[in-house]
């Protein structure tokens, strides 16, 4: 019987599938704040904001068991850059959160709101793909839909680009939105790095 006398530690996997579950969370609130109807945009940014902070410790909890780990899964490179690029993620829906708030935005707006929904699309994409780490088997269809979902992200964003430059006279209300639009637009990009980091692992360790 084959054994290893050096097991390598599989607590990662775990950690990149909460990660990614709060990622899910953060974008399901953000979609959630854009579609309502109640203006209280604040206290949806504060719930938004606690989830990137929960995102935030787990990323140093994988940092930290790096520093202790004698033997990891795959690359110590790798294990950091796609906690890194998860946290960003969150870090991407928050900004969009707080913009949405420091910008006083209250209008609904259907190009933010179709971001917002891809991005929550892309979550979901990203959560099955890290379920499916460990094994590294039978993701090729989530990381596919990522690259399809960005995709419709980037005509998204230029539709509403187009649309923003041809149809807002008022220049107070074209920064507030092409700033919204490039952090959400920046935000279907990582998770479109996200699956790239994925595959890169997968084509490395089988």
């Amino acid at each position: 019987m084959a054994f290893s006398l050096l097991p390598k530690e599989t607590h990662y996997f775990t950690l990149f599938t909460q990660m990614s579950e709060k990622v899910q969370e953060a974008s399901g609130l953000l979609v959630e704040m854009l579609q309502s109807s109640d203006n209280n945009f604040e206290s949806h940014s504060k719930k938004i904001k606690d989830v990137e902070h929960q995102c935030d410790e787990l990323t140093h909890t994988i940092t930290t068991k790096l520093n202790k780990s004698f033997i990891t899964p795959f690359d110590r490179e790798d294990i950091y850059t796609l906690s890194v690029a998860l946290d960003d993620v969150c870090d991407y829906i928050d900004a969009a959160a707080r913009a949405t708030v420091m910008y006083d935005i209250h209008e609904s707006d259907q190009y933010a709101i179709k971001l917002a929904v891809i991005m929550q699309k892309l979550a979901d994409e990203i959560h099955a793909s890290t379920l499916l780490l460990e094994h590294a088997q039978g993701m090729g269809p989530h990381l596919q839909e990522i690259q399809r979902l960005e995709n419709e992200a980037d005509d998204v964003y230029f539709h509403a680009m187009a649309d923003l430059f041809k149809n807002s006279p008022d220049p107070i209300r074209l920064i507030k939105w092409k700033e919204l639009y490039e952090i959400l637009e920046n935000g279907t990009d990582r998770c479109e790095s996200v699956g790239n980091i994925i595959e890169s692992i997968v084509l490395k360790h089988n």
